[in-house]
């Protein structure tokens, strides 16, 4: 397996099937440039990785940091005030492309979150399937300080997370809140002692690629439609899903491996 690094961020297959990514812009992750080519080029290794590397795509992708006290601080506000509005626009808009391409990614993320995660950082962690924190981690969206709102998916993955009362009481204050806070509220999924997050996504990793990726997948989409959809509809959509995997997906051989006390033989 081979280490690959850009300016800001890193990668390198964990294990076959997972690809650790590690951010590293001192001094706090601002999600400038230089993190948006990387996670990109992140990504373009998860989903077609080179000969010699992990022989298919992951299945599964951690996000962590390796900046003491930052998961990422947010938008990169110094660039922010040397550009023109053209200059701003385009700026979101690489941002949000590359936070929707994580999100819409044909795998798992997972956010393994130390120190603060603010603004863009928390938008970025939003976009992942799961996310994982230190006990001392902290969270916020506090562009309302700056006379905007968050602007790579904030406004629209928060609430579908944690409710809108309290992703309005968030966004309105642009106040923090701390790890058991935002565990308590669904924000975080998993919460570990301090400086344990990567550790525990790593393992969190490895469960999620014994199951079955399509079906893992049709779950994120049956649970997504949930948000979307009226009750009949999405009921609707998991009985065509659960038909798609019986028929064309993994389930046969899920089924036979139960029946004949073995291991089934996913992809």
């Amino acid at each position: 397996m081979t280490d690959t690094t850009t300016q800001a961020v890193s990668w390198e297959w964990a294990v076959p099937g997972i690809l650790q990514v590690d951010l590293h812009s001192a001094p706090a992750n601002a999600l400038g440039t230089a993190i948006i080519e990387g996670l990109d080029a992140a990504l373009d290794a998860a989903l077609d990785p080179a000969p010699g590397d992990a022989g298919a795509p992951a299945k599964v992708i951690v996000i962590s940091s390796s900046i003491p006290g930052f998961f990422a601080a947010g938008a990169d506000i110094k660039l922010m005030a040397s550009i023109d509005f053209e200059g701003f626009e385009a700026y979101g808009d690489r941002l949000r492309a590359v936070v929707d391409r994580l999100a819409g990614a044909p795998l798992l993320a997972i956010a393994a979150i130390e120190g603060v995660a603010l603004g863009g950082g928390l938008e970025l962690s939003l976009a992942c399937t799961l996310r994982v924190a230190g006990g001392d981690a902290q969270f916020g969206l506090p562009e309302v300080k700056l006379g905007l709102i968050p602007g790579a998916g904030g406004t629209q993955r928060l609430p579908r997370l944690v409710g809108r009362g309290r992703a309005l009481d968030i966004m309105l204050t642009g106040r923090q809140v701390t790890a058991p806070d935002a565990h308590a509220i669904g924000l975080v999924d998993r919460l570990v002692e301090p400086g344990q997050a990567l550790a525990e996504a790593l393992t969190l990793a490895k469960t999620l690629t014994r199951a079955s990726a399509p079906a893992q997948a049709a779950v994120v989409r049956t649970v997504d439609a949930a948000f979307d959809l009226p009750l009949a509809e999405g009921n609707a959509s998991e009985r065509s899903e659960i038909a798609k995997l019986f028929t064309d997906g993994e389930g046969r051989e899920g089924i036979a491996a139960f029946v004949e006390k073995r291991r089934p033989d996913f992809a």
